[in-house]
Protein backbone atom coordinates (compact mmCIF):
# COMPACT_ATOMS: atom_id res chain seq x y z
CA UNK A 1 0.00 0.00 0.00
CA UNK A 2 1.28 3.76 -1.15
CA UNK A 3 1.90 5.80 2.51
CA UNK A 4 0.21 8.92 2.08
CA UNK A 5 0.85 12.07 3.89
CA UNK A 6 -1.09 14.77 3.71
CA UNK A 7 0.33 18.98 4.84
CA UNK A 8 1.15 22.39 4.11
CA UNK A 9 3.95 23.17 1.46
CA UNK A 10 6.83 24.49 2.40
CA UNK A 11 9.20 25.85 -0.55
CA UNK A 12 12.51 26.84 -1.09
CA UNK A 13 15.61 26.25 -3.37
CA UNK A 14 17.71 26.65 -0.07
CA UNK A 15 17.01 24.18 2.07
CA UNK A 16 18.87 26.49 5.05
CA UNK A 17 16.17 29.02 4.06
CA UNK A 18 13.15 27.02 4.34
CA UNK A 19 13.86 25.32 7.38
CA UNK A 20 13.37 28.86 9.47
CA UNK A 21 10.02 28.16 8.48
CA UNK A 22 9.00 24.87 8.35
CA UNK A 23 6.96 23.38 11.27
CA UNK A 24 5.74 19.98 12.49
CA UNK A 25 3.99 18.27 9.86
CA UNK A 26 4.78 20.17 7.00
CA UNK A 27 6.20 18.56 4.37
CA UNK A 28 9.26 20.29 2.55
CA UNK A 29 9.77 20.99 -1.16
CA UNK A 30 13.81 21.04 -2.02
CA UNK A 31 15.86 21.48 -4.81
CA UNK A 32 18.69 19.78 -2.99
CA UNK A 33 20.67 17.14 -4.62
CA UNK A 34 22.95 14.88 -2.29
CA UNK A 35 21.56 16.30 0.44
CA UNK A 36 23.93 16.72 2.94
CA UNK A 37 24.07 15.92 7.10
CA UNK A 38 23.21 18.86 8.52
CA UNK A 39 20.42 19.67 6.33
CA UNK A 40 18.78 16.76 6.93
CA UNK A 41 19.41 16.53 10.85
CA UNK A 42 17.37 20.31 10.25
CA UNK A 43 14.93 18.72 8.40
CA UNK A 44 14.61 16.54 11.15
CA UNK A 45 14.43 18.56 13.89
CA UNK A 46 11.83 20.65 12.14
CA UNK A 47 9.15 17.15 11.92
CA UNK A 48 8.52 17.50 8.61
CA UNK A 49 6.34 14.63 7.63
CA UNK A 50 7.63 13.62 4.16
CA UNK A 51 10.83 15.86 1.87
CA UNK A 52 10.10 15.88 -1.89
CA UNK A 53 12.94 16.94 -4.20
CA UNK A 54 13.20 18.21 -7.26
CA UNK A 55 16.95 16.39 -7.69
CA UNK A 56 18.34 13.08 -6.46
CA UNK A 57 18.59 12.66 -2.86
CA UNK A 58 21.78 10.45 -3.21
CA UNK A 59 23.62 10.49 -6.99
CA UNK A 60 25.88 8.12 -5.74
CA UNK A 61 28.86 10.87 -6.38
CA UNK A 62 29.75 10.31 -2.37
CA UNK A 63 28.31 8.62 0.21
CA UNK A 64 26.42 11.54 1.55
CA UNK A 65 24.58 10.64 4.58
CA UNK A 66 21.44 13.08 4.68
CA UNK A 67 19.12 10.68 2.78
CA UNK A 68 20.01 7.94 5.63
CA UNK A 69 19.28 10.48 9.08
CA UNK A 70 15.85 11.55 6.93
CA UNK A 71 14.85 7.36 6.21
CA UNK A 72 16.03 6.58 10.23
CA UNK A 73 13.53 9.44 11.51
CA UNK A 74 10.63 8.26 9.63
CA UNK A 75 10.46 10.74 7.00
CA UNK A 76 8.84 10.07 3.55
CA UNK A 77 10.94 10.98 0.48
CA UNK A 78 10.40 11.31 -3.19
CA UNK A 79 12.96 12.58 -5.53
CA UNK A 80 13.38 13.47 -9.26
CA UNK A 81 10.04 15.26 -9.25
CA UNK A 82 11.72 18.02 -11.24
CA UNK A 83 12.31 21.87 -10.94
CA UNK A 84 9.00 22.88 -13.10
CA UNK A 85 6.75 20.97 -11.07
CA UNK A 86 7.76 21.76 -7.94
CA UNK A 87 7.89 25.53 -9.03
CA UNK A 88 4.15 25.16 -9.70
CA UNK A 89 3.84 24.10 -5.91
CA UNK A 90 2.31 27.12 -3.98
CA UNK A 91 3.96 28.07 -0.52
CA UNK A 92 1.38 27.09 2.30
CA UNK A 93 -1.37 25.24 0.22
CA UNK A 94 -2.06 22.06 1.28
CA UNK A 95 -1.07 19.21 -0.54
CA UNK A 96 -1.24 15.55 -0.36
CA UNK A 97 1.83 12.67 -1.40
CA UNK A 98 0.37 9.38 -2.36
CA UNK A 99 3.76 7.23 -2.77
CA UNK A 100 5.27 9.47 -5.30
CA UNK A 101 2.72 11.50 -6.71
CA UNK A 102 1.15 15.35 -5.49
CA UNK A 103 -1.73 16.34 -4.93
CA UNK A 104 -3.40 19.74 -4.69
CA UNK A 105 -7.13 18.28 -3.87
CA UNK A 106 -7.73 16.52 -6.86
CA UNK A 107 -5.38 17.75 -9.21
CA UNK A 108 -2.04 16.01 -9.79
CA UNK A 109 0.48 18.22 -9.62
CA UNK A 110 3.66 16.08 -10.06
CA UNK A 111 4.89 12.63 -9.82
CA UNK A 112 8.50 11.52 -8.86
CA UNK A 113 10.18 8.08 -7.26
CA UNK A 114 9.24 7.23 -3.60
CA UNK A 115 13.39 6.46 -2.23
CA UNK A 116 13.12 3.20 -0.11
CA UNK A 117 15.92 2.26 2.23
CA UNK A 118 16.83 -0.73 -0.40
CA UNK A 119 17.35 1.83 -3.02
CA UNK A 120 19.33 4.17 -0.33
CA UNK A 121 21.71 1.38 0.29
CA UNK A 122 22.28 0.72 -3.64
CA UNK A 123 22.92 4.19 -4.20
CA UNK A 124 25.83 4.51 -1.21
CA UNK A 125 27.42 0.88 -1.80
CA UNK A 126 27.81 2.84 -5.41
CA UNK A 127 28.80 5.77 -3.84
CA UNK A 128 31.70 3.94 -1.41
CA UNK A 129 33.03 2.59 -4.69
CA UNK A 130 33.06 6.04 -5.94
CA UNK A 131 35.41 7.50 -2.69
CA UNK A 132 38.81 6.95 -3.97
CA UNK A 133 37.88 9.00 -7.46
CA UNK A 134 36.39 11.77 -5.34
CA UNK A 135 39.24 11.98 -3.37
CA UNK A 136 42.07 11.91 -5.95
CA UNK A 137 39.93 14.85 -8.10
CA UNK A 138 39.91 16.28 -4.63
CA UNK A 139 43.60 16.33 -3.64
CA UNK A 140 43.77 17.42 -7.65
CA UNK A 141 41.62 20.49 -6.91
CA UNK A 142 43.63 21.30 -3.75
CA UNK A 143 46.93 21.33 -5.43
CA UNK A 144 45.28 23.02 -8.15
CA UNK A 145 43.73 26.20 -6.04
CA UNK A 146 47.29 25.96 -3.23
CA UNK A 147 49.26 28.94 -5.19
CA UNK A 148 45.97 30.62 -5.88
CA UNK A 149 45.05 30.80 -1.68
CA UNK A 150 48.83 30.90 -1.02
CA UNK A 151 47.86 34.65 0.20
CA UNK A 152 46.00 33.26 3.72
CA UNK A 153 49.55 32.28 5.02
CA UNK A 154 52.30 34.79 2.89
CA UNK A 155 49.85 38.13 2.44
CA UNK A 156 48.84 40.97 4.13
CA UNK A 157 45.42 40.35 5.03
CA UNK A 158 42.44 43.53 5.75
CA UNK A 159 41.60 42.92 8.51
CA UNK A 160 38.58 44.17 10.27
CA UNK A 161 38.73 46.69 13.54
CA UNK A 162 36.91 44.86 16.07
CA UNK A 163 35.75 46.36 19.15
CA UNK A 164 35.65 42.55 20.82
CA UNK A 165 38.89 42.34 22.23
CA UNK A 166 40.78 39.11 21.22
CA UNK A 167 44.12 39.43 22.24
CA UNK A 168 45.70 36.98 24.42
CA UNK A 169 42.09 35.41 25.12
CA UNK A 170 40.91 31.89 24.60
CA UNK A 171 38.16 32.14 21.69
CA UNK A 172 36.07 28.97 20.96
CA UNK A 173 34.52 29.19 17.04
CA UNK A 174 31.48 27.66 16.51
CA UNK A 175 30.70 25.63 13.36
CA UNK A 176 26.90 24.63 11.80
CA UNK A 177 28.81 21.07 11.63
CA UNK A 178 27.50 17.42 12.61
CA UNK A 179 27.00 16.91 15.90
CA UNK A 180 27.55 20.86 16.86
CA UNK A 181 25.05 20.95 18.76
CA UNK A 182 25.73 18.12 20.99
CA UNK A 183 29.45 19.61 21.17
CA UNK A 184 27.92 22.90 22.98
CA UNK A 185 26.23 20.64 25.65
CA UNK A 186 29.08 19.24 26.36
CA UNK A 187 31.27 22.35 26.31
CA UNK A 188 29.05 24.44 28.76
CA UNK A 189 31.53 23.47 32.06
CA UNK A 190 34.49 24.71 29.46
CA UNK A 191 32.45 27.57 28.69
CA UNK A 192 31.42 29.00 32.11
CA UNK A 193 34.44 28.06 33.67
CA UNK A 194 36.75 29.31 30.89
CA UNK A 195 34.68 32.08 29.97
CA UNK A 196 35.93 31.95 26.20
CA UNK A 197 35.30 34.58 23.15
CA UNK A 198 32.65 33.27 21.41
CA UNK A 199 32.88 33.21 17.44
CA UNK A 200 29.77 32.20 15.87
CA UNK A 201 29.83 31.16 11.87
CA UNK A 202 26.78 31.93 10.34
CA UNK A 203 24.03 29.97 11.43
CA UNK A 204 25.66 28.53 14.40
CA UNK A 205 24.53 31.79 16.57
CA UNK A 206 20.96 30.95 16.26
CA UNK A 207 22.03 27.06 17.78
CA UNK A 208 23.76 29.02 20.42
CA UNK A 209 20.77 31.47 21.73
CA UNK A 210 19.15 28.33 21.73
CA UNK A 211 20.94 27.46 24.33
CA UNK A 212 21.17 29.92 26.21
CA UNK A 213 24.78 30.97 25.23
CA UNK A 214 24.89 34.49 23.49
CA UNK A 215 28.00 34.62 21.17
CA UNK A 216 30.13 37.97 21.11
CA UNK A 217 30.89 37.72 17.23
CA UNK A 218 29.08 36.33 14.29
CA UNK A 219 31.22 36.12 11.44
CA UNK A 220 29.53 34.90 8.03
CA UNK A 221 28.15 35.56 4.59
CA UNK A 222 24.82 35.99 6.48
CA UNK A 223 22.70 34.32 4.65
CA UNK A 224 21.68 31.72 7.22
CA UNK A 225 21.65 33.77 10.77
CA UNK A 226 18.47 34.32 11.68
CA UNK A 227 17.50 38.57 12.35
CA UNK A 228 17.01 37.73 15.76
CA UNK A 229 20.66 36.26 16.13
CA UNK A 230 21.51 39.47 14.10
CA UNK A 231 19.96 41.41 16.78
CA UNK A 232 21.12 39.91 19.47
CA UNK A 233 23.99 42.37 20.55
CA UNK A 234 27.08 40.57 18.60
CA UNK A 235 29.60 42.42 16.50
CA UNK A 236 28.88 41.57 13.07
CA UNK A 237 31.56 40.46 10.76
CA UNK A 238 30.79 40.14 7.03
CA UNK A 239 32.69 37.50 4.72
CA UNK A 240 33.49 39.06 1.49
CA UNK A 241 35.31 37.80 -1.51
CA UNK A 242 38.59 39.02 -1.87
CA UNK A 243 37.68 41.96 -4.23
CA UNK A 244 35.66 43.27 -1.71
CA UNK A 245 32.13 42.27 -2.82
CA UNK A 246 30.38 41.56 0.31
CA UNK A 247 27.04 40.13 -0.84
CA UNK A 248 26.41 39.87 2.97
CA UNK A 249 25.63 43.32 3.68
CA UNK A 250 22.60 43.56 1.63
CA UNK A 251 21.07 41.01 3.91
CA UNK A 252 22.04 43.74 6.95
CA UNK A 253 20.44 46.96 4.78
CA UNK A 254 17.16 44.84 5.15
CA UNK A 255 16.68 45.42 8.45
CA UNK A 256 19.23 48.76 8.75
CA UNK A 257 22.73 46.72 10.32
CA UNK A 258 24.96 47.24 7.65
CA UNK A 259 26.46 50.28 9.38
CA UNK A 260 27.45 47.80 12.27
CA UNK A 261 28.91 45.53 10.58
CA UNK A 262 32.37 45.06 9.34
CA UNK A 263 33.68 43.40 6.64
CA UNK A 264 37.04 40.26 6.16
CA UNK A 265 37.92 40.21 2.29
CA UNK A 266 38.87 36.24 2.92
CA UNK A 267 39.75 33.92 -0.16
CA UNK A 268 38.29 30.73 1.89
CA UNK A 269 35.30 29.38 4.11
CA UNK A 270 34.08 31.57 6.70
CA UNK A 271 35.14 28.62 9.05
CA UNK A 272 38.67 29.40 8.18
CA UNK A 273 38.14 33.20 8.01
CA UNK A 274 37.12 32.66 11.49
CA UNK A 275 39.74 30.70 12.48
CA UNK A 276 42.45 33.18 10.89
CA UNK A 277 40.77 36.40 12.38
CA UNK A 278 41.08 35.03 15.49
CA UNK A 279 45.17 34.15 15.05
CA UNK A 280 45.36 37.56 13.60
CA UNK A 281 44.21 39.27 16.51
CA UNK A 282 45.84 37.67 18.98
CA UNK A 283 44.00 34.74 20.60
CA UNK A 284 46.59 32.49 22.99
CA UNK A 285 43.82 29.16 22.55
CA UNK A 286 41.19 28.19 19.77
CA UNK A 287 38.85 25.80 20.15
CA UNK A 288 36.50 25.08 17.80
CA UNK A 289 33.45 22.92 17.49
CA UNK A 290 31.35 21.45 14.42
CA UNK A 291 34.80 21.96 11.60
CA UNK A 292 34.25 20.31 8.62
CA UNK A 293 37.59 18.21 8.27
CA UNK A 294 37.35 15.20 6.15
CA UNK A 295 35.87 14.53 2.45
CA UNK A 296 32.62 13.80 3.19
CA UNK A 297 32.64 17.18 5.08
CA UNK A 298 33.74 19.22 2.58
CA UNK A 299 31.52 17.23 -0.39
CA UNK A 300 28.57 18.02 1.83
CA UNK A 301 29.20 22.01 1.10
CA UNK A 302 29.90 21.54 -2.15
CA UNK A 303 33.86 22.29 -2.45
CA UNK A 304 36.15 20.27 -4.46
CA UNK A 305 38.91 21.35 -2.76
CA UNK A 306 40.39 21.87 0.72
CA UNK A 307 43.19 24.23 -0.13
CA UNK A 308 42.41 27.31 2.06
CA UNK A 309 40.80 24.96 5.18
CA UNK A 310 44.63 23.24 4.74
CA UNK A 311 46.65 26.44 4.71
CA UNK A 312 44.55 27.66 7.43
CA UNK A 313 44.83 24.83 9.76
CA UNK A 314 48.89 25.13 9.12
CA UNK A 315 48.88 28.62 9.69
CA UNK A 316 46.66 28.16 13.21
CA UNK A 317 47.66 24.59 14.12
CA UNK A 318 49.80 25.96 17.35
CA UNK A 319 46.83 27.21 18.87
CA UNK A 320 44.02 25.18 18.10
CA UNK A 321 42.43 22.49 19.70
CA UNK A 322 39.36 20.31 17.40
CA UNK A 323 36.45 19.41 20.02
CA UNK A 324 34.59 18.25 16.89
CA UNK A 325 32.41 14.85 18.23
CA UNK A 326 33.31 15.53 22.14
CA UNK A 327 30.14 14.78 22.90
CA UNK A 328 30.31 11.16 21.21
CA UNK A 329 32.73 10.37 23.73
CA UNK A 330 30.62 11.44 27.06
CA UNK A 331 27.45 9.23 25.55
CA UNK A 332 26.20 7.78 28.81
CA UNK A 333 26.44 8.85 33.05
CA UNK A 334 26.09 4.87 33.73
CA UNK A 335 29.76 4.19 32.71
CA UNK A 336 31.49 7.33 34.71
CA UNK A 337 33.81 4.65 36.37
CA UNK A 338 35.26 3.21 32.84
CA UNK A 339 35.35 6.79 31.42
CA UNK A 340 37.51 7.71 34.28
CA UNK A 341 39.81 5.07 34.01
CA UNK A 342 40.15 5.78 30.26
CA UNK A 343 40.70 9.30 30.80
CA UNK A 344 43.65 8.65 33.75
CA UNK A 345 45.36 6.72 31.11
CA UNK A 346 44.73 9.52 28.62
CA UNK A 347 45.95 12.45 31.39
CA UNK A 348 48.79 9.93 32.20
CA UNK A 349 50.25 10.21 28.73
CA UNK A 350 49.66 13.62 28.29
CA UNK A 351 51.37 14.83 31.19
CA UNK A 352 54.81 14.66 29.04
CA UNK A 353 54.13 17.70 27.35
CA UNK A 354 51.70 19.17 29.59
CA UNK A 355 54.22 21.78 30.51
CA UNK A 356 55.37 22.62 26.99
CA UNK A 357 51.94 22.85 24.76
CA UNK A 358 49.15 25.16 25.31
CA UNK A 359 47.00 22.73 23.06
CA UNK A 360 47.75 19.93 25.17
CA UNK A 361 46.89 22.19 28.43
CA UNK A 362 43.50 22.95 26.72
CA UNK A 363 42.54 19.79 26.04
CA UNK A 364 43.13 18.38 29.68
CA UNK A 365 40.77 21.23 30.86
CA UNK A 366 37.87 20.18 28.29
CA UNK A 367 38.39 16.59 29.69
CA UNK A 368 38.38 17.57 33.45
CA UNK A 369 35.22 20.01 33.01
CA UNK A 370 33.33 16.73 31.74
CA UNK A 371 34.68 14.70 34.90
CA UNK A 372 33.40 17.26 36.89
CA UNK A 373 29.98 17.80 35.21
CA UNK A 374 29.55 13.74 34.85
CA UNK A 375 30.14 13.13 39.33
CA UNK A 376 28.23 16.39 39.51
CA UNK A 377 31.01 18.61 40.72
Amino acid sequence: MERVVEGVARVDKRTKNLVKRAMPGDIAFIFHEDIDRVSAESLVKCGVGAVVNAFSFCTGTYPNQGPKILLNAGIHLVEEVGEEALESIEEMSVVKIVGGKIYKGERLQGAGFVLSEEELAEKLEKAYRNVEKELFNFAENTMKYLKKERKILFSDLSLPDLKTDLNNESVLVVVRGHDYEHDIRALRPFIRDEKPVIIAVDGAADALLEKKIKPHIIIGDMDSVSDTALKCGAELVVHAYVDGRAPGLERLKSISFERRASTFPFAGTSEDAALVLAYEKGAKLITIVGSHVNLIDFLDKGRLGMASTFLTRLKVGDRIVDAKGISNIYQSRAKVSHLIIVIAGALFLLSAIFLVSDSARALLKLISFKIRLLIGM
